[in-house]
């Protein structure tokens, strides 16, 4: 009789603390499982620092060596001029001709205007003078003064800006974003009256360069959005 109360006391025990260890553990696993995913923005604005300036003349004729000696002396009138207002050679490059004969064109019928040959040359400037190159093109009207029009109003040949140096800022951006997802994630526990405890998992999220406006595309908006999950204690 006293081995069997004995051994149903010993039994007792150990279901009791194997209730109590079940009971930690799923306690444990609940609180593991408890988290919070926020995200954090970064934005900052920059200047561009690298510009593609292309200057685009075309010339209108029926004799092709009377217009390749125009576009000759427009293309040494454009690349005078740049050099004179500090555009280094490096930053210049010439495109080869393109030449349209009108005649020649499917949807023409054989029927041309008063000139047969449509020839296009493209001088290109590509610098990181942003300031400068927008100097010039604010200027170039100058241009005309020499001689030379400037083609507009093709989308083949608008000015771009790029922003080159995102590894500068990567770090800094990347603190702010994790700032402001922490806070996020702090607001939140406070008002689940929870604490917040480490980082689960982090994604950085990609970076995005645009024109901070149709307006100033020299001024780019640099922005990244970090997602955190952060676990919740009580």
């Amino acid at each position: 009789m006293k081995n069997w109360n004995s051994e149903a006391a010993i039994l007792l025990i150990g279901l009791l603390l194997l209730g109590i260890n079940i009971r930690k553990g799923f306690n444990a696993f609940v609180e593991r499982d408890r988290y919070v995913s926020v995200k954090g923005l970064a934005e900052m604005e920059v200047p561009a620092n690298l510009v593609t300036w292309p200057l685009a003349c075309k010339s209108l004729g029926n004799d092709l060596i009377s217009l390749y000696d125009d576009i000759r002396r427009s293309n040494q009138t454009i690349i005078s001029f740049l050099k004179e207002k500090g555009i280094d050679e490096k930053e210049i490059s010439i495109g080869a001709p393109e030449i349209i004969d009108m005649q020649a064109e499917r949807y023409g019928n054989g029927q041309t205007g008063p000139y047969r040959y449509n020839v296009t040359t493209v001088i290109t400037v590509t610098s990181e003078k942003v300031d400068l190159v927008r100097s010039l093109i604010s200027g170039q009207g100058e241009l005309l003064k020499r001689g030379v029009a400037i083609t507009g109003g093709d989308y083949r040949y608008n000015v771009t800006y790029e922003y080159t140096d995102l590894n500068k800022i990567k770090p800094q951006m990347i603190e702010e974003a994790t700032k402001n997802a922490r806070a996020a994630g702090e607001k939140f526990a406070k008002d689940s009256d929870s604490e917040l405890g480490k980082i689960r998992t982090a994604n950085q999220g990609q970076f995005s360069i645009a024109d901070r406006d149709a307006n100033t595309p020299h001024i780019k908006k640099v922005r990244v959005v970090t997602t955190i999950d952060y676990s919740l204690e009580d």
